[in-house]
């Protein structure tokens, strides 16, 4: 069973009209216990309307990072996303388990790998913690995101992306795709298996990869 530890919130970015990135505030002598693998997740706990909830949220952030970062998209009847979206304030406390999760990636810098990986909505905060291992932890290794969503606007991490995009412009590329907008250099549609199968045909055709693939979370 795990054991929660209190720890206050350090920020809240509105990421997109629906959704926001919690940062918490991590104590010197809880580092170690809240080490965690690119793709883990961690549980919040909380008391709500005198009921408690508990709800599970991948980290966005590199291990190396030194952060402790969440995010949270609000969904219909949705108690704790509704809360963290509309209620939870900086400087609020939440109760936190340590990371777990076996949907990792473990870097290995005397490989290198081109890495396709696939996400949609707010699927993207494991893959962001993947996406920014590797481009900092396998120097020669380059990654191809492709990322689905309804708009520019219902992006989780838009800007952050093109960020890394321009970064590392050398071994990062993006290809978005938009369902209801219809964006110079985006696929308009969705994630599905012709998607898929037009790019392995053109962009990513010409790589060995190493692929990983996730759906959007509706937590």
């Amino acid at each position: 069973m795990s054991s929660f530890h209190k720890l206050s919130v350090k920020s809240i970015n509105r990421e997109t009209e629906k959704s926001i990135s919690i940062a918490f505030n991590l104590p010197e002598n809880l580092k170690e216990t809240f080490s965690f693998s690119a793709g883990q997740y961690i549980t919040l706990k909380t008391e709500i309307n005198g009921n408690e909830i508990r709800r599970d949220y991948s980290l966005c952030v590199s291990p190396k990072s030194g952060e402790l970062k969440v995010a949270v998209k609000e969904v219909k009847d949705g108690t704790f996303s509704a809360y963290a979206n509309n209620t939870l304030k900086v400087g609020d406390t939440l109760e936190v388990a340590p990371p777990k999760g076996r949907f990792t990636f473990t870097p290995n810098d005397s490989k290198t790998k081109n890495i396709a990986v696939f996400a949609a909505g707010s699927g993207i905060t494991p893959i962001l913690s993947i996406i920014k291992c590797a481009l900092e932890e396998e120097k020669l290794s380059k990654v191809i995101l492709v990322y689905g969503n309804k708009t520019t606007a219902d992006t989780m991490f838009f800007d952050e992306i093109l960020e890394l995009q321009h970064a590392y412009k050398d071994r990062f590329s993006v290809q978005f795709v938009f369902s209801q907008q219809d964006e110079e250099d985006a696929i308009f549609g969705r994630i599905e298996k012709s998607t898929v199968t037009t790019l392995l045909k053109t962009s990513i055709n010409t790589l060995k990869l190493t692929l990983f693939t996730f759906v959007d979370q509706k937590l």
